[in-house]
C-alpha cells in the first residue's frame, strides 16, 4: 500500500480540501443537496483529512454532541483511493482522538452499505434502518 497520513484539519486554512472531498462523494456521486451537507456546523467539528501520497482523498468529521458523545460524520473517501482501507484508518484515526478525551460513547449513521466497516471497529447497531439524504442508514454506537 502506499503511504496513508491521516492528521486533523487546519481550520480555517484547510477547510477548501475538505469541503472538495465531500462535495465529490456526496454530492456528485450521492447526489445529496449542499444544504444538508453543508448543515453550518462544521465550524464547531475537528475534521480528519486523510492523505495518500500526499493526495487529499479522505475526510471525516468529529462533532462533540455533549462532553460525553461524540458522532463521526461525513467520513469520504474519493473514488480514486477507495478499497484500500483508508476508510477504516480514518475511523482509527478518529477513535484514537477519542480516546484521549473524557469521552465514553462515539455514533456514527452508517450508509447501510457500508456497516461493515463500522463492524469490524466494534459498533453495534441500534435501531431500524432509516432513511437519511435519501440513502438507507443504520445508526451504530461504539463505548469507548
Amino acid at each position: 500500500m502506499s503511504d496513508v497520513i491521516i492528521k486533523v484539519a487546519q481550520l480555517p486554512e484547510e477547510f477548501p480540501v475538505v469541503a472538495t472531498i465531500r462535495k465529490i462523494v456526496f454530492q456528485e456521486e450521492q447526489g445529496v443537496d449542499a444544504a444538508l451537507e453543508f448543515d453550518g456546523k462544521d465550524d464547531i467539528c475537528e475534521h480528519l483529512i486523510a492523505y495518500l501520497d500526499d493526495q487529499a482523498v479522505g475526510t471525516a468529521r468529529l462533532r462533540y454532541l455533549d462532553n460525553k458523545t461524540v458522532k463521526i460524520e461525513r467520513l469520504a473517501v474519493l473514488s480514486i483511493a477507495r478499497g484500500q482501507g483508508i476508510g477504516q484508518k480514518i475511523m482509527e484515526k478518529a477513535l484514537e482522538i477519542i480516546a484521549h478525551k473524557n469521552i465514553t460513547e462515539a455514533v456514527v449513521h452508517a450508509q447501510t452499505y457500508i456497516k461493515s466497516l463500522y463492524q469490524k471497529l466494534n459498533f453495534t447497531e441500534v435501531g431500524e434502518i432509516f432513511i437519511e439524504a435519501s440513502i438507507p442508514h443504520i445508526e451504530m454506537r461504539k463505548k469507548i
